[in-house]
């Protein structure tokens, strides 16, 4: 006779839109956990901008330990009493994939399991699902990074040797290297993104080395690893992280950029574009084209040939 399948509960919280974008690049010793809770956070209602919801998916009632540790993660809610529910089991796969709807990005198309048997012949199709890492395609920054590159494409760019800086599911890369042919690595801080980055790789036969066409993984922490350096200078870096480290890596970055290269940002607001785009002048970076959707730009940028 086979086990029942455990118990799923779900914890519910409320938390701000810069809480939500900043639990989508680190869910702290969570991540760690031999079986660690899913998050995913959604906007209920567009009127109200910064009103986000947290909602994390545990097998077998979670311990008031945990509930702490995730309470802790949104300061916003710390006077709200967490919603703690017992859910199905046999609803995991349907609620953790609940609103994924595929993705097209103009040759691109990213779309999960429940939507295998419609995937366009004539796309650059990956099967990311939800799960412990960021990237599925569905959040906006990832589909404006997936938009500008199909528009690199259109204009007839090649690249040659590029980096995926914060790759979460490792998506970008792949997209890059089917593109473009080009030599990708993918590098995150987070090594379970790097672990799903690898999952997702087979799944969708993206070669890993070091080749033309292929993606070479590491963790690394910013631009010091050794093989982000040896590989350097990159005609291409795509960097979808968040507002602040983006300021503050803007000469590493742009230093690992090769003359004449082209770099996109993205993983900030709308508000915080302009920052970031200035960070990047006194490096010889400048903004030579913009992607939105919704509040969240995708900024193309190129480093400047020296006379």
């Amino acid at each position: 006779m086979s086990a029942e399948p455990a118990q799923s509960w779900r914890i519910t919280l409320p938390c701000t839109r810069l809480e939500a974008e900043a639990l989508r690049d680190d869910i702290g010793p969570l991540a760690l956990l031999d079986n660690p809770p899913v998050f995913m956070t959604s906007e209920p209602d567009p009127d109200k901008p910064d009103a986000w919801q947290l909602d994390v998916y545990v097998d077998g009632q979670p311990a008031p330990a945990l509930i702490d540790q995730i309470a802790a993660l949104v300061p916003s809610a710390k006077r709200r009493k967490p919603v703690i529910e017992a859910i199905p089991a046999e609803d995991w796969v349907t609620l953790s994939q609940a609103g994924l709807e595929p993705i097209d990005e103009g040759r691109f198309h990213i779309y999960t399991e429940m939507h295998a048997e419609h995937v366009p012949a004539d796309r650059i199709a990956f099967r990311i699902e939800a799960g412990r890492a960021f990237g599925t395609g569905q959040h906006h920054t990832t589909a404006g990074c997936l938009a500008m590159l199909d528009r690199l494409a259109s204009e007839g760019r090649h690249f040659d040797n590029a980096l995926d800086l914060g790759t979460g599911t490792g998506v970008l890369g792949f997209a890059i290297a089917r593109a473009f042919g080009a030599r990708v690595i993918a590098s995150d801080i987070d090594p379970v993104s790097i672990d799903v980055a690898n999952e997702n790789a087979a799944i969708n036969a993206v070669p890993l080395g070091q080749d033309h066409g292929m993606v070479e993984l590491a963790v690394a922490d910013g631009l010091q690893h050794p093989r982000l350096q040896a590989r350097a200078p990159y005609d291409l870096i795509v960097a979808n992280i968040l507002a602040g480290p983006l300021i503050e890596m803007a000469g590493d970055i742009a230093a690992a950029l090769a003359p004449g290269g082209t770099l996109l940002l993205a993983g900030l607001l709308d508000h915080q574009a302009e920052a970031v785009a200035s960070a990047y002048q006194p490096h010889g970076c400048t903004v030579e084209g913009r992607i939105d959707r919704d509040d969240w730009p995708t900024l193309r940028l190129r480093k400047r040939i020296a006379p």
